[in-house]
């Protein structure tokens, strides 16, 4: 199984990415899905959550109202927009999914959950 994230690069603060991430050997629909970045010197930090249906989402205070997750499950694809950037938000950024198959709640913002890390893509904001 592997989860990669893309479409990360360079912008300037208040701009927009968005970032998705695809799985192989794995279809997303039955997982939810979170994204973690980390930035260099510093811890993985929880990004956000979708859960697998799309109806839930859950953000980091960091990006709430800024950030949105979403999923298309027929293209196996989870997407992260990514709005008024800003250059604390320069990080690698990482999707992952828990082990177990319909899992949402609680403890999903710590990165110990999770067992499946992808390579990241790296975001970089410019001030």
């Amino acid at each position: 199984v592997q989860l990669q994230a893309s479409g990360g690069g360079l912008v300037q603060a208040g701009d927009s990415l968005r970032l998705s991430c695809g799985a192989s050997g794995r279809t997303l629909g039955y997982y939810t899905i979170s994204w973690f970045r980390q930035a260099p010197g510093k811890e993985r930090e929880f990004v956000g959550a979708i859960s697998w249906s799309g109806g839930s989402t859950s953000y980091a205070d960091s990006v709430k109202g800024r950030f949105t997750i979403s999923r298309d499950n027929n293209k196996n694809t989870v997407f992260l927009q990514m709005d008024y950037l800003k250059p604390e938000d320069t990080a690698v950024y990482y999707c992952t999914c828990p082990a177990e198959r319909f899992r949402w709640g609680s403890n999903l913002n710590f990165p110990d959950e999770y067992d499946i890390w992808g390579q990241g893509t790296q975001v970089t904001v410019s001030s």
